[in-house]
């Protein structure tokens, strides 16, 4: 499964999540002859974002599952079907379950892994493992007739901007006001539990008071500042003391993908493939990483989510070409933060950069607007 060898430039990009698919948009948006092959197990884009919504049924599996076919047929992209297994000739051949793919450049953009080394953690449900996740906790809160239900995340130890948190304020707050719609909240107990006593400080302190307070007028009480030890089938197990629960939902740190064990890929303290300012892989010739995946210099608040994985993607795809064509490798990304937190009912704009930290009250115009860039966003690969 060799790249063809005429003189177009063949470009291999890993994922078919929000950072592969903006490289690919911003390659062919700067460039119509490079051969572009995407590798990922299936030619589908799973929005994530709107997970939250499936446990209240906002959302179904069918409408957050976008078959990427057309997408690539007008973007002239080749679709491998298989899984990355490894990298050799210093990035140029990419191995696979269907076989080597090879390329003159490379952008890696798989994503990060959840670190799943807590004891017991299969107890708990990790709702950003995908749609299979969000399901489940919709399945579970159906059949659950009261109890406790138990909700934080953690940051990896060895780098703490490899966790997302977000979405765990908002099947929080989601869960709290579907209770409150199906008439059956005072039979249930929320519990917020997390290793920091400033849970989300990335978001900002404004932020962090606002989503404590939130907590505080919605009656979830609180578990702050005490390290995870385990988790067992009916509570979590800190240092400060036990919480008894019937539903655990929980978000760990994130780390690299497994198959970059197999490779000599630059790798930081918490896993994560080491790039520079331009996305380029620390190095390595041709190479670039973006989104989860990479570890790039920036503030210890940078954010992972699609909103940064589409910046990346654009100074990786002109640094990319740059490269290729012998110019210089200028193009940049700046550190952003920018998210709704919603709770169904509404939802919080969270705004960061190196200028401001905005945080604007809830609103149920904000919860629109998060389902206003749904539509406009999948448009686009429909």
């Amino acid at each position: 499964m060799n790249a063809p060898t005429n003189a177009a430039p063949h470009i291999t990009v890993l994922g078919a999540g929000f950072g592969a698919l903006a490289t690919v948009r911003e390659l062919r948006r700067r460039s119509g002859d490079v051969q572009i092959t995407l590798v990922s197990p299936r030619a589908e884009l799973h929005y994530l974002p709107s997970i939250i919504w499936i446990p209240s049924g906002l959302r179904t599996r069918e409408q957050l599952v976008v078959p990427l076919a057309p997408f690539f047929e007008r973007m002239r992209v080749r679709h491998v079907a298989a899984e990355v297994t490894g990298l050799s000739d210093d990035g140029r051949t990419v191995r696979t379950t269907a076989g080597d793919v090879a390329n003159d450049a490379l952008v890696i953009a798989t994503g990060g892994r959840f670190i799943k080394k807590l004891p017991g953690v299969e107890h708990a449900i990790t709702p950003c493992e995908g749609i299979d996740a969000a399901e489940k906790i919709r399945d579970r809160l159906r059949a659950m007739q009261g109890g406790t239900i138990a909700i934080g995340f953690a940051a990896n130890p060895q780098e703490q901007q490899a966790v997302r948190g977000g979405p765990m304020f908002e099947f929080l707050f989601g869960i709290d006001t579907q209770l409150r719609r199906e008439g059956r909240r005072e039979r249930f107990e929320l519990v917020f539990f997390n290793p920091s006593a400033e849970p989300g400080n990335r978001l900002g302190a404004k932020a962090v008071q606002g989503l404590l307070a939130t907590m505080a007028r919605r009656g979830i009480r609180t578990h702050l500042g005490h390290k995870l030890l385990r988790f067992e089938a009916d509570k979590v197990v800190t240092e400060g003391g036990e919480i008894a629960a019937d539903l655990i939902l929980f978000m760990p740190g994130m780390t690299g993908n497994a198959w970059f064990d197999q490779t000599t890929l630059p790798r930081s303290s918490g896993g994560l493939v080491r790039a520079d300012a331009q996305c380029r892989i620390e190095g390595w010739q041709h190479a670039y990483v973006v989104g989860d995946a990479g570890s790039f210099p920036g503030p210890d608040w940078a954010p992972k989510q699609a909103h940064m994985a589409e910046l990346h993607a654009r100074a990786a795809a002109q640094n990319l070409l740059d490269g290729l064509a012998g110019r210089p490798q200028t193009a940049g990304f700046a550190a952003e933060l920018a998210c709704i937190i919603d709770s169904i009912d509404g939802g919080t704009l969270v705004l960061r950069n190196a200028r401001r930290n905005l945080v604007l009250p809830s609103s149920r115009a904000f919860h629109w607007a998060k389902r206003a860039f749904e539509r406009r966003y999948l448009r686009q690969y429909r």
